[in-house]
């Protein structure tokens, strides 16, 4: 039975944190993945680290802020060895700084490839978290995620499958073309048309559009092991987590 991860972004509207852990744990979690606001002063990394340890659950993997991955590695590297990571992603680039060419995203890429070389030295899984407009084709017709990794070679991929859905992508097909870079994958749902407006469209896994099933059996054969639940924006955090594992220990 896969070992799931839950992303703590997910409860981020729903304090105290302890208190999340805690429900993630009984809810039959056994890692979490971390983002920029849980470890942003020393102080809540502590904090963060004792109610890791109460409750059981290991932080396998974090998100960071492009920023910091490339102006402050240094603490970027102590965070990740105080909770005994393996992996780091960027998760994210503002629209205003991504480029609009296939060009401009092979450089994107090797500036990557350039700010992920102290964490790949250090030992860590270092790459980058999609959300929809790397698959959104690019005007000589291929596409941002590709181009990334044709400028970053070493990058590998947290693969946000829904995103690739909402981008217009297939997901199995994305999965395979780049089965030798994916390192984890993000499980969430998105719900049918017209549905869930509250929480922006989404769905608790299982019960929304998304073929996980077969998702989940072509990411295992790509050699992911780290699956992390996610859900944008839930309206009741224990029902989506709870639902959510339910649903897919049966994948």
């Amino acid at each position: 039975m896969t070992k799931f991860s839950y992303q703590l972004y997910s409860s981020r509207n729903f304090p105290p944190l302890v208190d999340t852990l805690a429900m993630v744990a009984k809810a039959g979690y056994a890692q979490v993945e971390g983002y920029g606001a849980l470890y942003a002063n020393p102080k809540l990394v502590g904090e963060l680290k004792a109610h890791l340890a109460q409750t059981g659950l290991q932080m396998a993997s974090g998100h960071f802020s492009l920023d910091q991955l490339s102006n402050d590695p240094a603490t970027v590297l102590d965070i990740a060895k105080t909770f005994a990571m393996t992996s780091i992603y960027c998760p994210h680039v503002g629209s205003d700084q991504r480029p609009s060419d296939a060009k401009g995203w092979v450089e994107f890429g090797k500036s990557l490839q350039k700010v992920g070389q102290p964490y790949r030295d250090s030992g860590y899984d270092f790459g980058w978290h999609n959300h929809d407009f790397e698959f959104v084709a690019l005007p000589d017709g291929s596409f941002p995620q590709e181009r990334i990794f044709e400028g970053g070679p070493d990058l590998s991929w947290e693969g946000d499958i829904a995103w690739v859905v909402k981008g217009g992508g297939d997901p199995i097909a994305w999965i395979n073309k780049f089965a030798d870079r994916i390192t984890a994958v993000h499980v969430k749902d998105i719900a049918l048309v017209g549905e869930n407006a509250d929480e922006d469209g989404w769905a608790d896994v299982g019960h929304g559009t998304m073929d996980w099933k077969t998702i989940m059996a072509a990411a295992r054969h790509a050699g992911v092991s780290l699956f992390v639940m996610e859900h944008d924006n839930p309206s009741d955090h224990q029902r989506f987590a709870t639902r959510s594992i339910a649903a897919a220990n049966k994948f």
